[in-house]
This record gives structure tokens, sequence and C-alpha cells, in this order.
């Protein structure tokens, strides 16, 4: 069976540095794609080289999948292409579908919809291979239950040879991050007739799993291949979030962090954006009148204590500063008024 491969928009550290260098002096996504697409790529011979000598490795990780795990590629660089590679050499008997989890919009229920309907195409082709005859038969999947739709991959008596192959670039992406997410994909991933193949980057990812999602669900096969290859195509849509500057996700991205902060440093973040609101014309917040401010309101008792929120907010590159016209440094928070209104409402 040829391999139909399905990507679904469901949704180096030098590029990504100089990206938000470009991005906070004000320049669009055209001028971004440029810089990236102008960053001359380093050791070309020698990643190509690495990512060659793990094709030995591919009859090994089939092997894996059909012995019931899955897999889970770590290290660093980007393991895209050697994913993508890998399927293409090897999971020729499976249907495909690849969900990259670096895009900004993922709909996983949409995702399972069509493994099950790629699942579904199987069983078709498997009872006219027996019978003779193609099924008249057709199984409207839209309209189901996410639960119906697992108990459809998981269905025990559909056949031993029946799978379908779930490949998850990014699986720690920022839209995939939730609990949520990551149950809706161990449920998947635990589905008898689902193979999965995933890639993560954080260190950290594996605190989103607990120790049944980890041993029961996933099945985890740790894969340690580091590739060093450029994450260009992962940061280009880091770049889009960095043009806009006020979409969705740096909201969102900006709540959990104030979220995690105190109510005081909560507050004193609330002082500057409120300002910043009712003084857009203005080139920032002086950092003395800020200090005033929050002292009067009982904020902070002291300069020390503003400037220890203050340098959580640019830890977490929450604000910037710049200089004025009249020599005094400024705070300005990267966020258009819109964007700066929702977070407000947000975190109250």
């Amino acid at each position: 069976m040829r391999m139909r491969l399905r990507k679904r928009s469901l949704g180096s550290q030098e590029t990504i540095s100089l990206l938000k260098k470009w991005a906070l002096l004000g320049k669009n996504q055209l001028e971004l794609r440029e810089v990236a697409a102008n960053i001359e790529p380093k050791h070309e011979k020698e990643v190509n080289d690495l990512i060659n000598s793990y094709k030995s490795l591919y009859s090994e990780w089939l092997f894996v999948l059909r012995c019931g795990f899955a897999l889970l590629m770590y290290g660093f660089g980007s393991k895209k292409a050697l994913i993508e590679d890998s399927a293409t050499r090897s999971l020729t008997e499976y249907s495909v579908v690849v969900v990259n989890g670096y895009l900004q919009s993922i709909n996983l229920k949409q995702v399972v919809i069509t493994l099950a309907e790629l699942l579904w195409d199987q069983l078709k082709l498997r009872k006219k291979t027996t019978s003779g005859n193609p099924s008249k038969s057709q199984q409207p999947f839209n309209p189901k239950s996410m639960d119906d739709l697992l108990a459809f991959l998981d269905k025990p008596d559909i056949g031993d040879e029946c799978f379908v192959c779930i490949i998850a670039h990014n699986i720690d992406g920022p839209e995939l991050r939730d609990s949520d997410s990551q149950q809706c994909l161990a449920s998947i991933a635990a589905c008898s007739h689902v193979h999965m193949v995933a890639s993560i980057d954080h260190v950290n990812v594996p605190l989103l799993w607990d120790k049944k999602m980890v041993h029961t669900q996933f099945n985890w096969y740790w894969c340690h291949v580091p590739t060093f290859a450029p994450c260009k195509v992962e940061a280009m849509f880091f770049a889009f979030i960095l043009a806009h500057g006020a979409t969705a996700q740096s909201v969102k991205t900006a709540s959990i962090v104030l979220q995690s902060l105190t109510p005081n440093a909560q507050n004193v973040f609330k002082v500057l954006a409120e300002h910043q609101l009712a003084h857009s014309d203005e080139e920032g917040m002086p950092i003395n009148n800020l200090y005033t401010t929050c002292q009067e309101r009982f904020l902070v008792s002291s300069q020390v204590t503003l400037n220890s929120h203050l340098t959580e907010f640019k830890d977490h590159e929450l604000i910037k500063t710049k200089r004025n016209s009249d020599g005094q440094d400024c705070l300005c928070i990267p966020l258009t008024n819109e964007a700066l209104q929702k977070l407000i409402a947000e975190i109250i």
C-alpha cells in the first residue's frame, strides 16, 4: 500500500535570537522571512552525515512500532526531516497523518476523525480483497463524539493487520502543552490500531505526563537522535508570532507567565498596562512615575522591590525599556492596545 501523507494545519538558537531583535524593531513578516532565509547555514556536511547515519535505525524503529511502542525522538536540532524521511522509507504500508505541533492552530478532533477515516478505508479495501466486492457502506465520522472515535480506533475485532500512523512534530508545541491536549494525544496513542511517532524539543516535557500516560498510554520508546539541524520551518512560524506581537499566542503566553507571579507583581504590571492604554501616544511610562504610582497604591515599599518585579518581567520578555526624548528610561509592553486589554481582563 502506498503511504498517504496528510498534513494538517491543525497548527537555531541564533535564528530565533535574531528574529526577536528584528521583531522588537518593528519589522514585518516579509523582512523577518528575508533575514531568516539569508542566515548562512553552518557545518552542512557534518549535519547531513549525522542525519544519514540514523538511516540504519529505520528498521529497528519499525520493529519497535510493531511491538506496540510509540517512538519519541529527542535531541538537539530539528528532527522534522529525519522523521519524515523515515516515514517515507519505512511506513509505506501504513496511512499516515502528520501533525505539526509548532503551528498556532491545531484541531485534535479533526486529527482523530482523519485517523478514523483512514482506518475505515483500510477496512473497506481489506473486505474488497477477501470478498471480491467493495463495501458500499460509508461510516460518517464527523458527527461522532471523541469517545466514539477513539473506541473505533481501539476496536478489538478489526484485525491486527490494520493500522494508521500519526506523526506529531513538536508534540510539546505551544498549542499542545495544556493537560487536555496531552491527555487527548495519550488516548490516541493508546488505541490498538494507532502507531505514534513524535518529537520533543523542550527539556522539561516529561513534566506534562504522569506515570500512566508515559508507561501505559504513550508507552514511549525513547530515541536520542540529535541532528544539530537548524529549525528553519519551526523558526518561521515562531517569527509570525513575533511579527504580530499581539496574536492570541502572545497574550496566552503572557497570561500564563503573569498567573505564575505574585498578586503584587500582577498589580504592578496592571499599573503599567493601564498607563500604556491611557497614554498610547507616549513612548512609555517613566520608571520614576511607575514607582510613585505603585507606592501610592501600597504595591511596593521601596525601589528595590519594584526593580525585583521589573527584572522578572524583563526575564519573561513581558516588558522592554527604551529612552524617551527627554532622556528618561521608560517601560512599555510590546503588545497592541487590543491585546493588552484582553490580557488585563484575563489576569483580573
